[in-house]
């Protein structure tokens, strides 16, 4: 098995045109892939496995005056077809790399309570768990 780390950009976006469907919630949008792709503090990576993105994380950097940079992983998926061959580990070690180069000192993400195999796999990664409250809203009306 074949696997190549890919930082996306627009020059090589159209790799995304191969790719296991299951490792988005939805279809890609092309506009929004583009403005995704455009932020100076957007990080995406694609995993490709043999010619064909089978796993994906996107990351944000958030920047503070008063706190140390954070590195935050947005969404991170493989698909089930090769999980649990260090695809998820290689992306997320390439994304520290590229997130330490770019001024972050920390790193968190948010994993859904009852996703045990998202907790152990960032567990396995060292990261400690906190606890958290979300709220959210729509800001379509």
């Amino acid at each position: 098995m074949n696997i190549e780390i890919v930082q996306l950009d627009e020059s090589n976006m159209d790799i995304l045109n191969k790719l296991d469907e299951d490792i988005f919630d939805e279809k890609i949008v092309p506009h929004r892939l583009a403005v995704v792709l455009n932020e100076q503090n957007h990080i995406m990576l694609a995993a490709v496995v043999d010619g064909v993105v089978m796993g994906q994380v996107l990351a944000m950097i958030h920047r503070h005056p008063d706190k140390p940079t954070e590195l935050y992983i947005d969404d991170l998926a493989v698909s089930e077809q090769v999980q649990r061959r260090g695809i998820a580990t290689r992306l997320l070690e390439e994304l520290f790399t590229i997130g330490k180069k770019r001024g972050c000192e920390e790193v968190w993400v948010a994993a859904e309570p009852d996703n045990e195999p998202a907790k152990n796999f960032y567990r396995s990664l060292n990261l400690s768990t906190k606890r958290a409250v979300v709220f959210e809203c729509n800001l379509v009306f």
